[in-house]
């Protein structure tokens, strides 16, 4: 049996993920460099911490808890409502990357992991600028 781990056991599991989107919808919410990213989402943000929570647990390779509860991620047509171009992309991006930092994600780890979301978070964009 191999000992190699996956993202979401580098990570520290459903503990880390909650610290880590609960810390990234915190910083988004209140400091002033994401006020573009935040304007995008509902005044409540619950919705968005639960299903951010449930969908990183599948995507690092921990339990897949969103699919059962809301269907196939279908990221981008989900995200389609939603202008997002390059301002929003890096805004979504610094806050994770911040979130990650003040989480103490490990940085071998945490620089995989900032490729991967660089990469899906560019793939979201829907906006030409």
């Amino acid at each position: 049996m191999s000992d190699r781990k996956n993202p979401y056991e580098m990570i520290g599991g459903a503990a880390k993920i909650e610290e880590l989107v609960d810390r990234f919808y915190d910083l988004m919410a209140l400091e002033e460099p994401f006020e573009a990213l935040r304007a995008i989402h509902s005044q409540d943000l619950s919705s968005s911490r639960e299903k951010l929570k449930l969908f990183l647990s599948g995507w690092l390779g921990g339990p897949d808890i969103y699919s059962p509860k809301h269907g196939h991620p279908m990221l981008r047509a989900r995200h389609l409502p939603f202008k997002i171009g390059l301002k929003e992309r890096n805004q979504w991006l610094a806050c994770m990357y911040r979130a990650m930092e003040d989480c103490g994600i490990d940085s071998q780890i945490g620089a995989q992991l900032e490729e991967s979301f660089f990469n899906t978070a560019d793939w979201m964009r829907n906006q030409a600028n």
